[in-house]
């Protein structure tokens, strides 16, 4: 494990390297056709307003983002205590197989106990199978139970 990866939020002078890795993340799942996020986009919706659209852990390793973990928190749910939905993990190719997503993963995890979540959400792809195979690792399990719909206006 790379022992120089350092986990931290994300600030907004991380705008750029941020949206850069969301291009990335877009390629790589096959939406940058309708990819319509900008640097300041980033910087606007995740560092000036007030509460953030979003929140986003970073790897850092000395001046370089090597990946990043975008969320958000589901204040109401069913068990009346909020969620996590963790909206984008992507590390990026030549920092991968070194535990950086692992320990993005820990961080929110830390992040979901110190803000009494009683869970942390997200979607994987169905062709993503080393996705599933890395999130089965940590531990977590497929949610059968429901199925995602999607309705565009």
């Amino acid at each position: 494990m790379n022992t120089d990866i350092i986990i931290r939020k994300a600030v907004e002078s991380d705008s750029e390297k941020l949206w850069a890795l969301m291009e990335q993340l877009a390629v790589f799942e096959n939406y940058i056709d309708s990819f319509e996020i900008t640097p300041n986009i980033v910087k606007e919706s995740g560092f000036r307003k007030s509460p953030p659209d979003f929140y986003c852990l970073v790897a850092q390793n000395e001046d370089q983002i090597a990946g990043m973990l975008v969320y958000y928190f589901l204040p109401y749910t069913a068990q009346n205590k909020p969620a996590i939905y963790m909206k984008e993990l992507y590390v990026e190719e030549n920092y991968r197989g070194q535990k950086i997503g692992e320990q993005l993963m820990t961080a929110l995890k830390k992040e979901a106990i110190k803000n009494n979540c009683s869970e942390i959400k997200w979607t994987v792809a169905p062709w993503n199978k080393s996705g599933q195979n890395f999130y089965e690792r940590l531990g977590a399990k497929e949610n059968k139970d429901w199925l995602n719909y999607e309705w565009k206006v």
